[in-house]
C-alpha cells in the first residue's frame, strides 16, 4: 500500500487534535473528490514499518487524541490488507487513542457478504475503529456546513455504540450535546 500525507497535528478530520493518514488508491472516484490524485493505487509512497514507527511517535503527545485514516480509502480491499496489522499495533501501543476511517462505501456494504468492499479482514478492521464516516462524496448534496464530512449523505457512526447494539448508531459531538 501507498500513503500520500502524514498531517501530525490535524483538526480537520475527526474529534481533537489527530494523526491523519491519507491513503493512496481509490475506484469510487466521486466527483468533486478533493484529492483525485489519492484514487491511483500507486501515487505517494510505501507505507512501511519506520512508517508505522513514526506514526505511533506522533502519536505520543498527550494532547494527541487519536488516528484518522483517509485518503483515497482506506477500506479499499488491497488497503484493508495492508492496515489491518497497524491498525492492531495502534490498538495494542497506544490503547488511549481512538481511531476514525473515512470511507466511500457505506457500512452496509462493508457488512454485506460478496460485496467489492467486504474482505475477510473487513470485521476485524470496523472492530478497531471508533468512529466511520461512510458515503461517497456526492457533490449535489455538498455542504460545508457539515462537520468531519463533506455531504450530506455521509454518515459519522459511533462504531462502539453501534456494536453494542447491533444497529447503526450515528457519533455525538460531545461539545454539541453540552451546549
Amino acid at each position: 500500500m501507498n500513503y500520500c500525507n502524514i498531517k501530525n497535528f490535524d483538526i480537520a478530520n475527526g474529534y481533537g487534535v489527530r494523526v491523519s493518514l491519507f491513503v493512496s488508491g481509490c475506484t469510487n472516484a466521486c466527483k468533486g473528490c478533493f484529492q483525485p490524485e489519492t484514487w491511483d493505487f500507486e501515487y505517494g509512497n510505501p507505507f512501511t514499518k519506520n512508517t508505522e514507527d513514526e506514526i505511533l511517535k506522533i502519536m505520543d503527545e498527550d494532547f494527541i487524541d487519536g488516528l484518522t485514516l483517509l485518503g483515497g480509502d482506506p477500506f479499499e480491499p488491497a488497503n484493508q490488507k495492508a492496515l489491518i496489522g497497524f491498525l492492531k499495533r495502534v490498538r495494542k501501543e497506544r490503547p488511549s487513542k481512538n481511531i476514525w476511517a473515512f470511507t466511500g462505501f457505506t457500512y452496509e456494504e462493508l457488512k454485506t457478504d460478496g460485496s467489492y468492499a467486504r474482505t475477510e479482514v473487513t470485521d476485524e478492521m470496523l472492530d478497531l475503529i471508533n468512529v466511520l464516516i461512510d458515503g461517497r462524496f456526492e457533490e449535489d448534496k455538498k455542504d460545508i456546513r457539515l462537520q468531519f464530512r463533506g455531504s450530506s449523505n455521509q454518515r459519522l457512526i459511533d462504531m462502539n455504540l453501534t456494536r453494542d447494539s447491533g444497529e447503526i448508531i450515528l457519533w455525538e459531538d460531545p461539545i454539541k450535546s453540552i451546549l
